[in-house]
């Protein structure tokens, strides 16, 4: 573990709309409000950059990975205001026409990027009316990945990978999880809150999730309730729906009794 006593972190949440710039816009005073407050390590949304009318909207906008102008704003922004911005998820350009990556990229202090992580599991739900199928424009990725801040190491997870415990598993012991989402209403009514706090008891570690929460120009509503979870499974803080930011402090001390009162992660069989 980290040498490093305690660390702010934030989640931003946002209503993405189908404009790149004006959604750059909002990002970039959310993320002031967020380093305003102290935050070192700051969580975008999923699908921050652009919630488009049409699930194809996001090709037009697709980067090849290293270049294009969402990737320059966050590496510039990491750099400005010296944080660990962890960039929900970008369109990168995939080998399989029609779709794209949907991936997290993050950017330290200097503006280096740190990792790359392309969403594994993609979300498919239909009850009545109501239907989604990310796999007719997204390519899934194949590997975990995570990065090493002052707290210790940071594993990544996008939305619908929450439901897979198994890739928690994959990224061994983190101080941190993080999860960009753009839960559905619906789901994430049922769901969000209940596997937020799965996530950080099983794994004796923060979570931070970053959603998108509100009414989409395309008329899909999010649940938003982007939240912190301590490792005991408690909500540090929660924004319920609108635009804003969620701060909370990691405190290396309760990441250690945790692990020490209930030592579960040394428990393990399987």
């Amino acid at each position: 573990m980290s040498d490093t006593t305690s660390m702010k972190v934030a989640a931003i949440q946002m209503v993405s709309s189908p404009d790149v710039g004006e959604n750059m816009a909002h990002a970039r005073d959310l993320v002031e409000q967020a380093v305003a407050q102290g935050a070192r390590i700051v969580l975008l949304p999923e699908y921050w950059p652009i919630f488009g009318r049409r699930d194809t909207d996001k090709l037009a906008v697709a980067e090849a990975p290293g270049a294009g102008p969402i990737q320059q704003w966050m590496a510039q922004l990491a750099a400005e205001k010296g944080i660990w911005l962890v960039g929900g998820t970008v369109p990168l350009v995939s080998a399989e026409a029609g779709k794209v990556l949907n991936t997290c990229l993050v950017y330290g202090p200097q503006g280096e990027l740190l990792s790359r992580y392309d969403k594994i599991h993609l979300f498919g739900f239909t009850r009545g009316e109501e239907s989604y199928n990310e796999s007719r424009t997204i390519s899934a990725g194949s590997a975990v990945a995570s990065f090493e801040s002052p707290m210790g190491r940071v594993g990544l997870s996008v939305c619908y990978d929450l439901r897979f415990p198994e890739l928690y598993r994959a990224l061994g012991t983190c101080a941190l999880i993080v999860v960009p989402s753009a839960f559905t209403y619906t789901t994430g009514r049922a769901h969000w809150e209940i596997l937020l706090r799965a996530r950080a008891i099983e794994n004796q570690c923060y979570v931070l999730a970053a959603a998108q929460g509100g009414l989409h120009q395309n008329g899909r509503s999010t649940w938003g309730h982007t939240m912190l979870v301590d490792p005991w499974g408690e909500i540090v803080a929660v924004l319920p729906e609108g635009e804003g930011c969620v701060v909370g402090e990691m405190h290396a001390e309760v990441l250690h009794n945790t692990r020490e009162n209930l030592p579960a992660l040394k428990h393990r069989r399987l």
